[in-house]
């Protein structure tokens, strides 16, 4: 049967629009989940930091299961696992089995993110038809970002927090009755027919230890046994996995890849942009809620203009790349994250939104956008063409990981902060307008060890192949 491609991208693309929309929704709903499940404030960002580990963790697996076992199947695997753990996560009833569910969403996630990418690159040929693709896929996942948070806050004040999780659902089934009918079952030659499992188990299980060390620092101090123990065994796991990277026929991680001075340095600094993403929209969600006193729809409304500055920095950035550089754009965006982070952490809770939150929030959606398409550039372009599959995988998923482990430093600052101003007599919402400020100071460093790292890159003109595939990653 002859299947439209334009159809193809169409479920594809939807696909990758739920898997994105679940980053961001989630957020606006963070108060009511703490209040209705009883999280503690330093358990709270696990909500979001189950989902960004697992997602970022196997992503790799992810891909080289689509190219052994065939990608339409592995989508639809993932797909179906997404679908039943956001079931599961909307009928939540503890902080344990929420965050359970999330983080299995996750790896549901890291299956089918790949191989929808892996079945769009194999349907369309290379050339133009695939730029508009990718065009397409990237401009979706993006609108999935931006529109998320309004979807949550609609979400949340008419029908209840569970709800946007439940949403999935309903798309998951129509997307699997569509399958059959519109995505073709593409396979390309491989090699080895292995899989590094242990070496996603052993990254994967490093880092969430790492991230869960640093998160218990707060209520349990840095030397404390548990924190110490917890640390040295994420440590531990993290060199294991390097040990059998190194040894394995078919690395998830080929480590010569980071031989490569450009896919080193923009790998680094993708993970800071990550961290500073993250960190924000997670304690600006909260601040707008607990301190302003937004409603959820609200809140969601209030970023909106992030994401609007978010896609005209992309056309912009692709733009100018061409004209001066890689290094000069991923600079000037590093400069203005900095800024914007700067900016918002001067909010006041009785002052104007239009002159102290929304400046920062444009100022960032250019920022991040800005070192996100030239990074996602420079990362693969001293790679080998045959490599570059697995370059991307590695920068998309340092992205991930650094945006994990970000948000839980600057969690971790931005409670202890409020708890200190707490036990020194301050008001409830002066003692989260500090943590807030101290949060988002915290993010502006690793925005400025980007500027710093940014020096090293190398600077590139790109092709018009190479800015289509870095937008739609980026």
């Amino acid at each position: 049967m002859r299947r439209s491609p334009w159809a193809t991208l169409a479920v594809l693309a939807l696909a990758q629009f739920i898997v994105v929309l679940d980053v961001t929704i989630v957020n606006v709903a963070l108060p009511d989940i703490q209040a209705d499940l009883n999280f503690s404030a330093d358990s709270l960002q696990w909500v979001i930091n189950a989902y960004t580990l697992l997602f970022g963790g196997f992503l790799l697996l992810g891909g080289r299961m689509a190219d052994l076992l065939g990608a339409r199947r592995v989508f639809v695997g993932g797909l179906v696992l997404f679908g039943i753990t956001s079931l599961v996560a909307g009928l939540s009833t503890s902080p344990e089995f929420l965050i359970g569910a999330r983080a299995v969403q996750g790896l549901g996630g890291a299956l089918l993110s790949p191989a929808a990418l892996a079945i769009l690159t194999m349907t369309f040929a290379h050339g133009r038809e695939r730029n508009i693709a990718m065009g397409v896929w990237g401009g979706l996942a993006g609108l999935g970002g931006t529109l998320g948070v309004v979807a949550g806050g609609v979400l949340v004040d008419s029908l209840s927090w569970q709800w946007v999780f439940f949403v999935n659902v309903p798309i998951v089934i129509a997307l699997i009755a569509l399958i059959p009918v519109f995505v073709p079952d593409v396979r390309h030659h491989v090699g080895a027919r292995t899989f590094d499992t242990l070496g996603a188990l052993l990254g994967t299980a490093g880092l969430m230890s790492i991230v869960y060390g640093v998160v218990r620092s707060e209520p349990r101090g840095w030397g404390s046994a548990e924190v110490i123990g917890v640390l040295t065994a994420g440590v531990a796991l993290m060199v294991a996995f390097v040990f059998v990277e190194r040894r394995s026929a078919a690395p998830l991680v080929p480590m010569r890849l980071f031989r490569s001075r450009a896919l080193s340095v923009s790998g680094a600094s993708l993970s800071l942009n990550g961290a500073a993403f993250l960190s924000m929209f997670f304690l600006t969600a909260i601040y707008l809620q607990q301190v302003r006193g937004d409603s959820a729809l609200e809140a969601g409304v209030h970023f909106l203009p992030m994401g609007g500055a978010a896609i005209v920095g992309a056309v912009l950035a692709s733009q100018l790349v061409q004209r001066i550089g890689t290094r000069t754009v991923q600079l000037a965006g590093a400069v203005l994250s900095v800024g914007a982070l700067l900016w918002l952490s001067q909010a006041d809770a009785t002052g104007s939104y239009a002159t102290e939150l929304l400046p920062g929030l444009i100022l960032f959606g250019f920022g991040i956008i800005g070192v996100g398409v030239p990074g996602q550039i420079t990362a693969v372009s001293e790679v080998r063409p045959a490599e570059a599959g697995a370059a991307s995988g590695v920068v998309n998923a340092m992205y991930q990981v650094g945006g994990a482990l970000g948000l839980a430093i600057v969690t971790t600052l931005s409670i202890s902060h409020t708890t200190s101003e707490l036990t020194h007599g301050a008001t409830q919402q002066h003692a989260l307008e500090a943590g807030f400020e101290r949060g988002l100071l915290v993010a502006a460093l690793f925005s400025l060890a980007n500027v710093l790292l940014t020096l090293a890159a190398p600077q590139l003109q790109p092709t018009a192949d190479q800015l289509t595939e870095a937008t739609a990653a980026a």
